[in-house]
């Protein structure tokens, strides 16, 4: 399983916030990206989380500056409306884009048309989970706006319409360092055939061994956890490698 540093961006600095509100700093982007990288992350998540709110440009400068000396995957999301957009965050570094709101809430076919393009392993769908009564509903611009979207529902269509790869965050879990929504990510897990990404909740070892162990994504991503010390990527790894060959 991948292990992500996940970067919630509000530029200039990567902030951490609970419920998708609330936010606190944590430091500059390049600086963690550095860091993470240091530690082994599989991967690096840039996702500016203001970007679709505030109905502002895409930093791209600020995206460059923190892609430079990374040599891991670096997917990068947050505003992003359309191929010209995509285009430019690939010559700034990225290897993958994540969309979200503008393809939730204004043009699913954005997605038909990066994956024709730019090939369905660079296409990154996000989906901002919450909770009613029986049903997960897609949310954007940071978890605020509601789409009246089946999560079930939209993850297939995303599939079908050529999305490489899914990151599940849970607006419920967010922050909150109590673990994962397992029946969540399971059931978005056995719609799909397409790499899961699970992000949301994580507070220990074991929050993380769970998920793991009951749910099964491709790939975790972590921004609590490491932001605050709470645990490294290396000590992550160390454990799943034992539940590996324990489980083998």
């Amino acid at each position: 399983m991948r292990i992500i540093a996940k970067l919630d961006v509000k530029p200039p600095f990567v902030v951490k916030p609970v419920h998708f509100e609330g936010l606190r700093k944590i430091g500059e982007p390049k600086t963690l990206a550095s860091q993470y990288y240091a530690q082994e992350a599989d991967e690096i998540f840039y996702l500016d989380i203001v970007s679709s709110l505030y109905r502002r440009e895409i930093l791209f400068e600020e995206i460059k500056r923190t892609a430079e000396g990374v040599f891991v995957p670096f997917a990068v999301g947050g505003g992003v409306r359309n191929l010209d957009d995509m285009t430019r965050l690939f010559h700034c570094g990225a290897d993958k884009v994540v969309i979200n709101t503008y393809a939730l809430q204004h043009d699913p076919e954005l997605i038909d048309r990066a994956a024709h393009l730019f090939g369905s392993q660079s296409v990154v769908v996000n989906i901002e989970a919450k909770q009613w009564d029986g049903w997960w509903e897609c949310y954007s611009d940071c978890g605020r706006e509601r789409s009246g979207k089946d999560v079930l529902k939209w993850v297939k269509e995303a599939q079908e319409r050529g999305a490489g790869e899914v990151l599940l965050q849970s607006v419920d879990r967010d922050g909150r360092k109590a673990g994962f929504d397992i029946d969540l990510i399971a059931n978005v897990k056995d719609k799909v055939s397409i790499p899961l990404v699970a992000a949301s909740g994580a507070g220990s070892l074991e929050d993380i061994r769970k998920v793991y162990l009951e749910a099964a994504p491709d790939a975790i991503a972590l921004a609590s956890t490491l932001h605050y010390g709470i645990c490294d990527i290396g000590a992550i790894k160390k454990m799943l490698n034992m539940d590996s060959k324990v489980g083998g």
